[in-house]
Protein backbone atom coordinates (compact mmCIF):
# COMPACT_ATOMS: atom_id res chain seq x y z
CA UNK A 1 0.00 0.00 0.00
CA UNK A 2 2.83 2.39 0.87
CA UNK A 3 4.45 1.68 -2.50
CA UNK A 4 1.18 2.55 -4.25
CA UNK A 5 0.97 6.04 -2.72
CA UNK A 6 4.60 6.74 -3.54
CA UNK A 7 4.30 5.53 -7.12
CA UNK A 8 3.50 7.84 -10.01
CA UNK A 9 0.06 6.25 -10.44
CA UNK A 10 -0.63 6.52 -6.70
CA UNK A 11 0.24 10.20 -6.72
CA UNK A 12 -2.08 10.78 -9.64
CA UNK A 13 -4.81 8.81 -7.86
CA UNK A 14 -4.61 11.05 -4.77
CA UNK A 15 -4.84 14.13 -6.97
CA UNK A 16 -7.77 12.64 -8.88
CA UNK A 17 -9.77 11.78 -5.75
CA UNK A 18 -9.08 15.12 -4.06
CA UNK A 19 -9.87 16.87 -7.36
CA UNK A 20 -13.27 15.16 -7.35
CA UNK A 21 -13.88 16.72 -3.91
CA UNK A 22 -12.98 20.09 -5.40
CA UNK A 23 -15.46 19.72 -8.27
CA UNK A 24 -18.29 18.64 -5.93
CA UNK A 25 -17.52 21.54 -3.60
CA UNK A 26 -17.51 24.07 -6.46
CA UNK A 27 -20.78 22.78 -7.93
CA UNK A 28 -22.48 23.08 -4.54
CA UNK A 29 -20.93 26.48 -3.82
CA UNK A 30 -21.65 27.87 -7.28
CA UNK A 31 -25.28 26.73 -7.20
CA UNK A 32 -25.91 28.39 -3.84
CA UNK A 33 -24.30 31.60 -5.08
CA UNK A 34 -26.38 31.57 -8.26
CA UNK A 35 -29.51 31.78 -6.12
CA UNK A 36 -28.64 35.47 -5.74
CA UNK A 37 -29.10 35.87 -9.50
CA UNK A 38 -32.49 34.16 -9.28
CA UNK A 39 -33.32 36.65 -6.52
CA UNK A 40 -32.69 39.55 -8.88
CA UNK A 41 -35.15 38.16 -11.40
CA UNK A 42 -37.73 37.69 -8.65
CA UNK A 43 -37.06 41.11 -7.10
CA UNK A 44 -35.95 39.54 -3.81
CA UNK A 45 -32.21 40.28 -3.89
CA UNK A 46 -31.38 41.43 -0.35
CA UNK A 47 -34.59 40.12 1.18
CA UNK A 48 -33.85 38.70 4.65
CA UNK A 49 -36.48 37.93 7.28
CA UNK A 50 -36.13 39.62 10.66
CA UNK A 51 -36.51 36.32 12.52
CA UNK A 52 -33.75 33.77 13.13
CA UNK A 53 -35.72 30.85 11.72
CA UNK A 54 -34.01 28.75 9.07
CA UNK A 55 -35.84 28.63 5.73
CA UNK A 56 -38.15 31.48 6.67
CA UNK A 57 -40.75 32.45 4.08
CA UNK A 58 -39.47 36.01 4.40
CA UNK A 59 -36.03 35.13 2.99
CA UNK A 60 -34.77 35.45 -0.55
CA UNK A 61 -33.40 32.49 -2.50
CA UNK A 62 -29.77 33.23 -1.65
CA UNK A 63 -30.53 33.53 2.05
CA UNK A 64 -32.38 30.22 1.86
CA UNK A 65 -29.31 28.72 0.23
CA UNK A 66 -27.14 30.06 3.04
CA UNK A 67 -29.60 28.54 5.51
CA UNK A 68 -29.13 25.20 3.75
CA UNK A 69 -25.38 25.58 4.25
CA UNK A 70 -26.07 25.89 7.98
CA UNK A 71 -27.89 22.56 8.28
CA UNK A 72 -26.22 19.70 10.23
CA UNK A 73 -25.69 17.62 7.07
CA UNK A 74 -23.76 20.41 5.38
CA UNK A 75 -21.90 21.19 8.59
CA UNK A 76 -20.50 17.67 8.35
CA UNK A 77 -19.97 17.60 4.58
CA UNK A 78 -18.32 21.00 4.12
CA UNK A 79 -15.26 20.20 6.28
CA UNK A 80 -14.85 16.90 4.42
CA UNK A 81 -15.07 18.60 1.04
CA UNK A 82 -12.77 21.38 2.20
CA UNK A 83 -10.26 18.78 3.46
CA UNK A 84 -10.24 17.17 0.03
CA UNK A 85 -9.71 20.64 -1.44
CA UNK A 86 -6.75 21.30 0.88
CA UNK A 87 -5.24 17.89 0.14
CA UNK A 88 -5.50 18.62 -3.58
CA UNK A 89 -3.74 21.97 -3.19
CA UNK A 90 -1.08 20.79 -0.77
CA UNK A 91 -0.31 17.57 -2.60
CA UNK A 92 -0.25 19.36 -5.95
CA UNK A 93 2.31 21.85 -4.65
CA UNK A 94 4.43 19.03 -3.20
CA UNK A 95 4.38 17.08 -6.48
CA UNK A 96 5.27 20.18 -8.48
CA UNK A 97 8.18 21.01 -6.18
CA UNK A 98 9.44 17.44 -6.57
CA UNK A 99 9.16 17.65 -10.35
CA UNK A 100 10.91 21.00 -10.34
CA UNK A 101 13.90 19.64 -8.45
CA UNK A 102 14.09 16.40 -10.46
CA UNK A 103 13.54 17.79 -13.94
CA UNK A 104 15.00 21.24 -13.59
CA UNK A 105 11.75 23.06 -14.37
CA UNK A 106 8.12 23.48 -13.46
CA UNK A 107 6.29 20.60 -15.15
CA UNK A 108 3.15 18.68 -14.50
CA UNK A 109 3.60 15.28 -12.89
CA UNK A 110 3.56 12.74 -15.70
CA UNK A 111 2.05 9.30 -16.19
CA UNK A 112 2.19 7.39 -19.46
CA UNK A 113 -1.19 7.36 -21.17
CA UNK A 114 -2.85 7.31 -24.55
CA UNK A 115 -3.98 10.91 -24.10
CA UNK A 116 -1.98 13.83 -25.36
CA UNK A 117 -0.86 16.12 -22.57
CA UNK A 118 0.46 19.01 -24.62
CA UNK A 119 -2.41 21.46 -24.13
CA UNK A 120 -1.68 24.83 -22.55
CA UNK A 121 -3.63 24.04 -19.41
CA UNK A 122 -1.90 20.65 -19.01
CA UNK A 123 1.53 22.28 -19.15
CA UNK A 124 0.57 25.08 -16.77
CA UNK A 125 -1.47 23.30 -14.09
CA UNK A 126 0.98 24.39 -11.38
CA UNK A 127 0.89 28.06 -12.44
CA UNK A 128 -2.90 27.96 -12.68
CA UNK A 129 -3.04 26.32 -9.26
CA UNK A 130 -0.90 29.07 -7.71
CA UNK A 131 -3.11 31.78 -9.25
CA UNK A 132 -6.24 30.05 -7.96
CA UNK A 133 -4.69 29.60 -4.51
CA UNK A 134 -3.65 33.26 -4.25
CA UNK A 135 -7.10 34.61 -5.07
CA UNK A 136 -8.68 31.92 -2.90
CA UNK A 137 -7.02 33.49 0.14
CA UNK A 138 -8.56 36.83 -0.83
CA UNK A 139 -11.96 35.18 -1.28
CA UNK A 140 -11.86 33.43 2.10
CA UNK A 141 -11.18 36.69 3.93
CA UNK A 142 -14.13 38.36 2.19
CA UNK A 143 -16.77 35.66 2.53
CA UNK A 144 -15.98 32.51 4.49
CA UNK A 145 -14.36 34.36 7.40
CA UNK A 146 -17.42 36.60 7.74
CA UNK A 147 -20.07 33.91 7.37
CA UNK A 148 -19.35 30.23 8.10
CA UNK A 149 -16.36 30.93 10.34
CA UNK A 150 -18.54 33.22 12.45
CA UNK A 151 -21.10 30.44 12.82
CA UNK A 152 -18.44 27.94 13.89
CA UNK A 153 -17.01 30.35 16.49
CA UNK A 154 -20.37 31.49 17.85
CA UNK A 155 -20.24 34.93 16.24
CA UNK A 156 -22.84 36.64 14.09
CA UNK A 157 -22.58 36.08 10.35
CA UNK A 158 -22.76 39.07 8.04
CA UNK A 159 -25.72 39.59 5.74
CA UNK A 160 -24.79 37.51 2.64
CA UNK A 161 -26.33 40.01 0.26
CA UNK A 162 -24.40 42.86 1.85
CA UNK A 163 -21.16 40.89 1.46
CA UNK A 164 -21.86 40.39 -2.24
CA UNK A 165 -22.54 44.10 -2.73
CA UNK A 166 -19.55 45.20 -0.66
CA UNK A 167 -17.18 42.92 -2.56
CA UNK A 168 -18.34 43.25 -6.14
CA UNK A 169 -19.26 46.95 -6.23
CA UNK A 170 -15.60 47.53 -7.13
CA UNK A 171 -14.86 47.05 -10.82
CA UNK A 172 -11.26 46.08 -10.02
CA UNK A 173 -12.36 43.36 -7.64
CA UNK A 174 -14.84 42.10 -10.22
CA UNK A 175 -12.05 41.96 -12.83
CA UNK A 176 -9.76 40.04 -10.46
CA UNK A 177 -12.51 37.55 -9.71
CA UNK A 178 -13.24 37.00 -13.39
CA UNK A 179 -9.51 36.39 -13.94
CA UNK A 180 -9.69 33.85 -11.13
CA UNK A 181 -12.70 32.16 -12.71
CA UNK A 182 -10.90 31.92 -16.08
CA UNK A 183 -7.91 30.25 -14.40
CA UNK A 184 -10.34 27.94 -12.61
CA UNK A 185 -11.93 27.00 -15.95
CA UNK A 186 -8.61 25.91 -17.45
CA UNK A 187 -7.66 24.03 -14.30
CA UNK A 188 -10.96 22.13 -14.01
CA UNK A 189 -11.25 21.54 -17.75
CA UNK A 190 -7.96 19.66 -17.86
CA UNK A 191 -8.31 18.13 -14.40
CA UNK A 192 -11.73 16.61 -15.13
CA UNK A 193 -10.76 14.27 -17.94
CA UNK A 194 -7.33 13.70 -16.39
CA UNK A 195 -9.10 12.49 -13.24
CA UNK A 196 -10.94 9.78 -15.18
CA UNK A 197 -7.85 8.98 -17.19
CA UNK A 198 -6.12 8.15 -13.92
CA UNK A 199 -8.64 5.41 -13.11
CA UNK A 200 -8.29 3.88 -16.56
CA UNK A 201 -10.94 5.63 -18.66
CA UNK A 202 -8.41 6.70 -21.27
CA UNK A 203 -9.34 4.59 -24.29
CA UNK A 204 -10.19 6.03 -27.67
CA UNK A 205 -13.92 5.64 -27.03
CA UNK A 206 -14.20 7.38 -23.65
CA UNK A 207 -11.47 10.01 -23.70
CA UNK A 208 -13.10 12.26 -26.37
CA UNK A 209 -16.39 12.05 -24.49
CA UNK A 210 -14.71 12.93 -21.18
CA UNK A 211 -13.03 15.93 -22.78
CA UNK A 212 -16.42 17.23 -23.94
CA UNK A 213 -18.01 16.56 -20.54
CA UNK A 214 -15.04 18.33 -18.92
CA UNK A 215 -15.68 21.45 -21.01
CA UNK A 216 -19.38 21.37 -20.07
CA UNK A 217 -18.73 20.88 -16.33
CA UNK A 218 -15.98 23.49 -16.07
CA UNK A 219 -18.00 25.98 -18.12
CA UNK A 220 -21.10 25.44 -15.99
CA UNK A 221 -19.19 25.93 -12.73
CA UNK A 222 -17.44 29.07 -13.93
CA UNK A 223 -20.65 30.47 -15.45
CA UNK A 224 -22.41 30.13 -12.09
CA UNK A 225 -19.69 32.15 -10.38
CA UNK A 226 -19.31 34.78 -13.12
CA UNK A 227 -23.08 35.39 -13.23
CA UNK A 228 -23.11 35.81 -9.44
CA UNK A 229 -20.27 38.35 -9.47
CA UNK A 230 -21.57 40.37 -12.43
CA UNK A 231 -25.10 40.37 -11.02
CA UNK A 232 -23.85 41.69 -7.65
CA UNK A 233 -21.96 44.47 -9.47
CA UNK A 234 -25.16 45.42 -11.33
CA UNK A 235 -27.19 45.34 -8.11
CA UNK A 236 -24.68 47.68 -6.46
CA UNK A 237 -24.72 50.25 -9.28
CA UNK A 238 -28.05 50.05 -11.07
CA UNK A 239 -31.69 50.38 -10.16
CA UNK A 240 -33.20 46.90 -10.19
CA UNK A 241 -36.49 45.25 -9.37
CA UNK A 242 -35.10 44.48 -5.91
CA UNK A 243 -34.10 48.09 -5.14
CA UNK A 244 -36.47 48.01 -2.16
CA UNK A 245 -34.09 45.63 -0.39
CA UNK A 246 -30.82 46.73 -2.00
CA UNK A 247 -30.91 50.42 -1.10
CA UNK A 248 -30.83 49.86 2.69
CA UNK A 249 -27.91 47.46 2.26
CA UNK A 250 -25.91 49.98 0.24
CA UNK A 251 -26.00 52.27 3.26
CA UNK A 252 -24.64 49.50 5.49
CA UNK A 253 -21.83 47.97 3.44
CA UNK A 254 -19.32 50.68 4.33
CA UNK A 255 -19.19 49.08 7.77
CA UNK A 256 -18.09 45.75 6.30
CA UNK A 257 -14.29 45.62 6.25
Amino acid sequence: MANFFTSSIGKKFIQAVSGAFLIIFLILHGTINFFSVIDSFHGTFGKVAQDDILFSTGDGWFQLGCDFMSTPFIDVMVPILALGFLVHIGYGIWLSVQNFSRRGGVKRYEVASKAKADSWSAMNMFVLGLLILGLLAFHLTHFWAKMQLQEFTGGEAENPYALLLATFRSGWVLAFYILWFVALWFHINHGFWSMFQTIGWNNQKWLPRLRVIGVVVSSLIVLLFVCTAVNAFIEAHCVTASAEYVQPLLGQISAIK
